[in-house]
């Protein structure tokens, strides 16, 4: 119980400090303070890691250990994925004075939470794409990207290894059904929450006029949708096509 004590402050303490450090870079992007900004990336960096350890000691079942060293290689594969997916394979589209994109970071996210089960598949994601955030034009959507794809993530891995347990002995069709089940249901909550959330985002902590943010939110919800079916069926084929590699290299983790 003291154990379960302690990594409920040390989740605290973590998402105090990421929270804090997102804060800190958006206000120091808009000032231009370069050093600055460099700190509080670091700060967040910081306070994610801090945070994530936290929430896996929190749910893991088991007392508090620290994780296999192939867990931690591969979500930090993932989240390196996540970044470059959102950062570099992206179309971005203009939309009055801000913008929106078409990306493949939610395709590493999904892919994330079905290899590694929610929680660090969600880290993975949400810290990657969080981070791409931050050093590109959409740092003011960052603390929204790092709620949703975390979100993404424990749902997924919720579906895939609570429900259908996708990383235990089954056969091929089973395996694929619960593949795609467990990745449209996290694109199908991000498809609804994106836009909700934007909306609410924009107008109430950014400040932007509710027709405004209510157009956005509409046309967000386009490339929402899009994201999300190119999600499912990338990552669900990459899933698929991995998971023997894995199984036989013994990688594949068991949850």
């Amino acid at each position: 119980m003291k154990e379960k004590k302690g990594e409920v402050f040390k989740a605290a303490v973590g998402l105090l400090m990421l929270v804090a450090g997102i804060i800190l870079c958006i206000d120091q992007y808009v000032a231009k303070g370069n050093a600055a900004y460099a700190y509080s990336l670091l700060l967040a960096v910081i306070g994610g890691v801090i945070f994530a350890a936290g929430l896996y000691g929190m749910l893991t079942e088991k007392e508090a250990v620290l994780p296999d060293i192939k867990v931690l290689t591969q979500a930090a594969l993932c989240a390196a994925l996540c970044y470059v997916g959102a950062t570099f394979i992206k179309i971005d589209i203009p939309v009055g004075t801000g913008k929106t994109m078409f990306h493949f970071g939610n395709v590493f996210c999904v892919l994330a939470a079905l290899l590694l089960g929610g929680v660090w598949g969600g880290l993975a994601g949400a810290v990657g794409m969080t981070i791409s955030d931050l050093t590109t034009a959409y740092v003011t959507s960052a603390p929204k990207t790092f709620v949703l794809k975390l979100c993404i993530g424990l749902i997924v891995g919720l579906v895939a290894h609570r429900a259908f347990k996708i990383s235990r002995d089954h056969d091929a069709k089973y395996v694929t059904a619960a593949t795609f089940a467990s990745s449209i249901a996290g694109m199908a909550f991000n498809i609804v929450a994106d836009p909700v959330a934007g909306y609410f985002y924009k107008t109430y902590l950014l400040g932007v006029p509710q027709d405004l943010a209510a157009a956005l939110a509409k046309i967000g919800a386009v490339t929402t949708a899009v994201n999300a079916a190119v999600a499912v069926v990338a990552a669900s084929a990459l899933y698929l096509a991995i998971r023997p590699v894995f199984r036989k290299s013994n990688m594949l983790r068991e949850l």
